[in-house]
């Protein structure tokens, strides 16, 4: 599930942390092993016990939760689809929420429940994009007292940064649970399947957070403690000896900055221009070797006036290796990609009747 790049590891501090270690410096310094080797009388000036301090930080921690969950949780809203339901994010003030491609499935319209209560709310599609597993939907007769969320730039998350996920897990309207920024730029593979969910699609950057993420969140909120959205909820890992059970502490979102670029693009143009992800323009599948074993992808069909078409590829090339990265099945093709952006030049190597060929493409827009 995992390879290594030079520029990121790959898979299938926030104010109140800073309480939490002065709470822990004010406690060492007023311990009372200090106070009787330096002979201070228990009642000094200024001197704080340690009980209390670490409880002054607690409650600050806990101030600081409770502050982000009223100011985020009324942008957190529950979609509910003829067959599903999952959660999404106010964008604006004009109705426009984004959520998972995969938690509007083939599913043109919605209802919408607020945080703040009231009957649900119908909804239209404005645009899907599964292979960022984004979507765009709009409120009919959006309310005055709409609350859009604050996007944060998500290139500053950093590991051990405390958040929040808000959604409606296993349709537990409005629920809130709390983790760390476990790691980032994490690029993984979707489930295709029913049981799974997700688009299948393989999407880079991700932000990977120990915060539960259960059925029911994807399209919900992971939130900071400056209370702003970081990212969009997607998936989580599961446990291959669990079968489809998930891995606990393992979810990812979609990185807030990603979020937004194609949101945005969603909102004024219908539909994504430039998704920032490279394609090589053809449609594949996988092929297996005389061992039986994955062997590359076959080219079913090339994009006219595509990367592949213009660098000379075609139906039935086999590719193998793709930047120096081996190709042994479309996923692999898929990761090997999300490492590029369009119209950079890549060396594709791939078989012919036989022979082994090597080609310079630039690449095009997915």
């Amino acid at each position: 599930m995992s390879r290594s790049h030079p520029s990121r590891t790959r898979l299938l501090l926030s104010g109140a942390a800073g309480v939490c270690a002065a709470a822990l410096l004010a406690a060492g310094c007023s311990s009372d092993s200090d106070s009787g080797a330096s002979g201070a009388p228990t009642d000094a000036p200024n001197q704080v016990a340690p009980a209390a301090a670490a409880s002054n930080g607690g409650d600050a921690l806990q101030s600081a939760y409770q502050d982000t969950v009223r100011n985020v949780l009324p942008s957190v809203v529950q979609i509910t689809t003829k067959s599903d339901l999952g959660s999404g994010v106010v964008y604006d003030d004009k109705g426009d929420i984004v959520t998972n491609a995969h938690v509007v499935g083939n599913a043109t319209t919605f209802q919408v429940s607020l945080a703040t209560g009231g009957s649900p709310l119908a909804a239209r599609l404005i645009s899907s994009f599964p292979a960022n597993d984004l979507a765009v939907i709009r409120l009919t007769s959006p309310p005055g007292d709409l609350k859009p969320a604050k996007f944060a730039d998500s290139s500053k998350v950093s590991v051990g940064q405390i958040v929040l996920a808000m959604g409606n897990p296993l349709g537990l309207s409005s629920s809130v649970t709390q983790g760390i920024v476990s790691a980032t730029d994490r690029t993984v593979s979707e489930s295709s399947d029913e049981s799974g969910g997700g688009t299948g699609a393989t999407i880079p950057d991700l932000v990977q957070t120990s915060a539960a993420i259960n059925p029911g969140n994807s399209g919900g909120a992971l939130v900071d403690l400056d209370n702003e959205v970081i990212g969009i909820p997607t998936l989580a890992a599961t446990d291959p000896q669990l079968g489809s059970g998930a891995a606990p502490g393992i979810g990812f979102a979609i990185p807030s900055s990603a979020v937004k670029r194609i949101a945005d693009q969603i909102i004024k143009h219908g539909k994504v221009t430039d998704s920032g992800r490279a394609a090589l323009g053809v449609t594949v599948r996988g092929v297996v070797g005389q061992n039986f074993q994955p062997a590359g992808v076959a080219v079913v069909a090339v994009a006219k006036n595509g990367a592949a078409a213009k660098a000379g590829l075609r139906a039935g090339d086999v590719i193998t290796e793709v930047g120096g990265d081996p190709i042994t099945t479309v996923q692999s093709l898929t990761e090997a990609l999300t490492d590029f952006k369009p119209g950079q030049k890549v060396k594709v190597t791939f078989t012919r009747n036989g022979a082994t060929r090597s080609v310079e493409a630039t690449l095009g827009s997915l």
